[in-house]
């Protein structure tokens, strides 16, 4: 399904009809409510509609995607959080409460564009490759070891020989993840 409209385009029209059943205009099929969770997820702009009324029904029915997601899998929204957004309704912080939720959304996303930014560019694929090379070198050392007719002299012998390779490489990933801590450090101020 092609969800995702062309930057500048319309959002995509969703038509909900008394029967419940959602239509999607842009696809000219019907759709699932995981449809459109997918579609949220792949960053599709839509709108939805009331069939009968023309309505903007768009915000129940995230909150409903997001009601379903919640009784479905694992918890998103703390207790203590989904209380005090209810305290909200009626106060007069409600106002305020979806600019400063969106704020804080958009600088969690831009949070967390920084931080895989940072993590790739210092735990490259060579630093990912070198980690298995290490592991599969540790692993047939000790399988070695507990080979029948190996003796411990072969056995030492890939054992000094993977050790040497290990500390040379385990001080490459120490110098890396120092890297990546200063980045971090760096991204906090």
């Amino acid at each position: 399904m092609s969800a995702k409209p062309v930057k500048g385009d319309e959002p995509i029209i969703i038509k909900k009809y008394a029967n419940r059943r959602l239509y999607n205009t842009h696809s000219s099929s019907y759709i699932t409510l995981d449809d459109l969770a997918q579609m949220t997820r792949n960053g599709a702009d839509f709108q939805v509609l009331d069939a009968k009324t023309g309505a903007d029904i768009t915000h129940s029915i995230l909150t409903q995607i997001i009601m379903e997601e919640e009784a479905n899998g694992e918890h998103m929204l703390p207790v203590s959080f989904l209380r005090e957004l209810i305290a909200m309704y009626g106060n007069s912080m409600q106002a305020v409460m979806p600019s400063y939720l969106e704020a804080s959304m958009d600088n969690f996303r831009a949070n967390q564009t920084k931080l895989q930014e940072a993590f790739q560019s210092s735990m490259g694929t060579d630093a990912l490759s070198k980690m298995a090379e290490t592991n599969m070198a540790m692993f047939q050392a000790a399988a070695s070891a507990f080979m029948p007719g190996a003796t411990v002299g072969e056995a030492d012998d890939a054992k000094a020989e993977s050790e040497g390779d290990s500390d040379g490489e385990l001080d490459t990933l120490k110098a890396q993840m120092a890297a990546m801590q200063a980045k971090l450090d760096k991204l906090g101020d």
